[in-house]
């Protein structure tokens, strides 16, 4: 391919990416509007049956919004949720659809540790809030009682989802150092890990272009438990970094 095609098909793409991400913006909010109403009838639920009742929902709404933009999702390892307990899941941090993504196709109910900022969005914050726990990083105080929720989560056996990268994931490396909250959690409550692999939504939403989409497949691999053992936070740490890293090689 000469010079002057690349740059023709490098226009047509950077064009492409703007229209599908227009037309995601569309799709997602026109959904988001009708499927509101049967998500809002969790609230009147008991936990976990409210969790598990909006995680159907949740499902549901992305399976036809994943369809609509053309983002085909693949599933593996779901055989390594065992029935009536709950995991700590900690998935790599690529791109603005890893949480919709995961916290979907996480087997059974589960909450995503998430910013409170998102919480403040009209009418889209009664959703976000009910599938999360909220923490304000900057505040201490935040922090500990975000602690105590997601113990709470895991007692009531569901599941909790953490990004252990912190935030999305920007350099050339496969991943960014972890942070310690989602082992001490382990550590503190015997709740076994499950690590998950995002793949794909780095390349369908670049970190580097703003608003731009482009279609593809997109992949959560969930991998053995990662069983606590008496182990501190630092050698479980260690071991689901290297057990994702090693994934993400494949």
């Amino acid at each position: 391919m000469n010079l002057h095609n690349y740059r023709i098909m490098r226009i047509v793409k950077e064009i492409a990416g703007r229209i599908c991400a227009a037309w995601a913006l569309v799709t997602f909010i026109v959904t988001f509007i009708l499927v509101l109403p049967f998500a809002l009838i969790s609230y009147l639920f008991r936990e976990p049956a409210s969790t598990a009742y909006f995680i159907r929902v949740s499902k549901i709404w992305m399976h036809i919004w994943f369809f609509l933009i053309g983002c085909p999702i693949r599933i593996r390892g779901t055989e390594h949720f065992k029935k009536g307990e709950g995991y700590i899941v900690t998935c790599n941090h690529n791109s603005l659809l890893d949480i919709p993504l995961s916290s979907a196709f996480i087997p059974g109910p589960n909450k995503t540790i998430a910013k409170t900022s998102f919480a403040k969005i009209p009418v889209f914050g009664w959703y976000y809030t009910k599938g999360s726990v909220l923490v304000d990083r900057k505040n201490e105080i935040s922090r500990k009682r975000s602690i105590d929720k997601m113990k709470s989560v895991l007692k009531q056996g569901m599941h909790m989802c953490i990004y252990p990268e912190g935030t999305r994931n920007r350099t050339r490396e496969l991943l960014k150092p972890f942070y310690n909250g989602a082992f001490k959690l382990a550590e503190d409550t015997g709740h076994a890990i499950i690590p998950a692999v995002i793949i794909g939504t780095k390349q369908a939403v670049p970190l580097n272009k703003p608003f731009f989409f482009l279609p593809r497949t997109l992949e959560i691999h969930f991998l053995k438990p990662v069983e606590v053992n008496g182990r501190n936070a630092a050698a479980l740490k260690e071991e689901v970094f290297q057990t994702m890293k090693a994934q993400l090689k494949i």
